[in-house]
């Protein structure tokens, strides 16, 4: 059996691993406190919209001319 410490590759690639993780949890942790600071900003700006209906009867000529 081989001793721990004499494997480096395996120290190397536990140390990668272990940036690569701390790198993705403080870029998640940044990434969120500056959403959380930014005020909100409306993709779409709101307009107010008008909505006409008008009732059709059967005995309604515009009800004839459609049919």
């Amino acid at each position: 059996m081989s001793d721990w410490t004499s494997l480096w590759y395996v120290w190397l690639l536990l140390l990668t691993v272990f940036l690569l993780l701390l790198c993705g949890v403080s870029a998640s942790c940044i990434k969120f406190c500056c959403q959380k600071k930014r005020l909100p900003v409306e993709t779409f700006p709101r307009h107010p919209c008008d909505l006409t209906v008008i009732g059709i009867d059967s005995d309604s000529t515009a009800h004839s001319t459609v049919t």
